[in-house]
């Protein structure tokens, strides 16, 4: 995923987390804040120590990247949100990681409800 479409700034991410509202499953929390006016939507990850140790927390980066990739037509495009991967998401394969985040993407009414059956 292009620079362009990431959160990197620690202000960014302080702003979506104080101004913005959180959904949540069981392997990550999704904190997410309309931009009205934005080109396109940008994402940031946080994966925790607790995830596991840095290959680990650096492959559960990826996976989360690469499902965004794919999901990127079907996601709004004035919105900033983060993904925060929880201590279960190490365990998840690539399937099961995008599984999950459609679910959470879902809940926090990023996502059409028909991508799910598109997908299977």
């Amino acid at each position: 995923m292009r620079k362009s479409y990431r959160v990197k700034k620690e202000q960014d991410f302080q702003t979506v987390f104080e101004a913005g509202h959180s959904v949540a499953n069981r392997n990550f929390v999704v904190y997410q804040l309309e931009k009205p006016g934005q080109k396109h939507f940008r994402v940031g990850l946080s994966v925790g120590k607790k995830v596991g140790n840095a290959v680990m927390r650096n492959q559960v980066k990826r996976y989360i990247r690469q499902s965004l990739l794919e999901l990127k037509p079907e996601l709004p495009q004035t919105v900033d949100f983060l993904v925060i991967a929880r201590r279960g998401a190490n365990q998840l394969t690539m399937a099961e990681t995008k599984q999950n985040l459609m679910h959470v993407l879902k809940l926090a009414k990023l996502l059409k409800e028909e991508v799910d059956s598109a997908s299977e």
